[in-house]
């Protein structure tokens, strides 16, 4: 069994509860949902059987066993995510405009998950780790960086390579260092999971396919490019190949794009082929999207069957 070490934030999300509804003026917002990408990737992951634990800090309060309570219900190891007493939870605010956009409000500045620090990335979580998993909407805290290159040097120690989805956020770019942390990451990782958005940060002005080709000049051994409602494509040195998405109705798209990343790397690293893997990668995309809320569509492998099956 694969075992995948994620390190990032853990959160909830409050979410408005009309399409339309903005934050200047009151309305409704139903939650807490588990969120933080890093920790719904890591759900997912464990979820579809792998081996899995969390690096992060929570805040010593209900939203944070919140999020800890679903992580460990679905077998993740949480032994290394640190309570920090006196400091809330990050919480992020959501509304949906009428065109299907999305508006986030985030409180993550003080909150526990930037307390993440060296101390915090012991070598005791690496023992065995095949992968580390890690993400470009992580670097909110000015030593983020620095716990990132901490937990890769320790995960290649163990013989473990690196997953990295860029995650690219603009509003994370004007933070000193981060445009050129996210390339370095880039380059020295095994697997990416970027989207189309991250790839036109990358390499502006060149269209998708080719910039996922360019990603394999390093030591990427694969590309699996998330396209949204289109599907997702593949890439190695050997060649490429698109997998069309399902067909569903849309309620919800937050961490989608989380979901099926972990589902592809953990089928990958159970042994399953790149097209099994991306198939499945679609269909947890797919369920993921028909429920509210960013971690309550993660699904499990019996799940993938029957959306396989009914298609």
């Amino acid at each position: 069994m694969a075992r995948i070490v994620g390190v990032g934030e853990v959160l909830v999300e409050m979410m408005a509860t009309a399409p339309g509804q903005g934050f200047r003026a009151p309305g409704l917002f139903a939650g807490p949902y588990p969120s933080g990408a890093p920790a719904i990737f890591i759900d997912q992951a464990a979820r579809m059987g792998a081996s899995t634990a969390l690096i992060a800090c929570a805040g010593d309060d209900d939203f944070g066993r919140c999020v800890l309570d679903r992580l460990r219900a679905n077998g993740v190891d949480i032994s290394h995510i640190r309570a920090v007493p006196d400091v809330a939870t990050g919480i992020a605010f959501v509304c949906y405009r009428a065109d299907g956009g999305r508006d986030f409000i985030f409180h993550m500045g003080n909150a526990a998950a930037g307390r993440l620090t060296m101390d915090d990335i012991a070598p005791a979580a690496f023992d065995g780790c095949d992968v580390l998993h890690i993400m470009g909407s992580s670097l909110f805290a000015p030593e983020m960086g620095a716990v990132m290159r901490r937990a890769l040097a320790l995960t290649q120690a163990a013989g473990g390579k690196l997953s990295f989805d860029p995650n690219v956020r603009l509003e994370l770019l004007t933070r000193p260092g981060n445009a050129d942390l996210i390339r370095e990451l880039t380059a020295r990782a095994h697997y990416l999971l970027p989207s189309e958005a991250d790839l036109a940060f990358l390499f502006p002005g060149m269209a998708p396919d080719d910039a996922a080709r360019r990603l394999l000049d390093g030591p990427a051994a694969c590309v699996f490019l998330k396209r949204g409602a289109a599907g997702s494509s593949y890439f190695d040195r050997n060649g490429s190949f698109d997998m069309p998405a399902f067909a569903v109705t849309e309620v919800d798209p937050t961490g989608a794009g989380d979901c099926a990343g972990a589902t592809f790397m953990a089928c990958l690293l159970e042994g399953r082929t790149p097209q099994d893997a991306a198939r499945r990668a679609n269909a947890a995309g797919a369920l993921a999207v028909t429920r509210r809320g960013p971690m309550e569509g993660n699904s499990m492998p019996a799940e993938l069957d029957a959306m396989l099956e009914g298609h």
